[in-house]
């Protein structure tokens, strides 16, 4: 599985952590994805954590994969046309 194939998949229902600051430390699932957001729910709550200017790493397929919010800032239906 490569880096492009993976921008290309479903990123809600994958556990994710976030790395940068102010948001790093939070971790949990993906429960929504926008254009510029992802939705995290830990521990009860869901916390809104922009893309742009963050840095999240995905637990998939029993590996680590880091990648930047800028990278993948597209509607999720999109991301499958945009992402090369």
């Amino acid at each position: 599985m490569n880096r492009m194939e993976f921008m290309r998949s479903e990123l809600i229902g994958l556990d994710v952590v976030v790395l940068s600051a102010p948001f790093s430390g939070i971790s949990g699932r993906v429960v929504d994805e926008t254009k510029n957001t992802f939705t995290i729910e830990s521990a009860g709550t869901e916390r809104m954590v922009p893309k742009p200017g963050n840095e999240f790493r995905f637990t998939y397929q029993d590996r680590y994969v880091d990648i930047k919010g800028i990278e993948i800032q597209h509607r999720p239906e999109d991301r499958i046309k945009k992402v090369r």
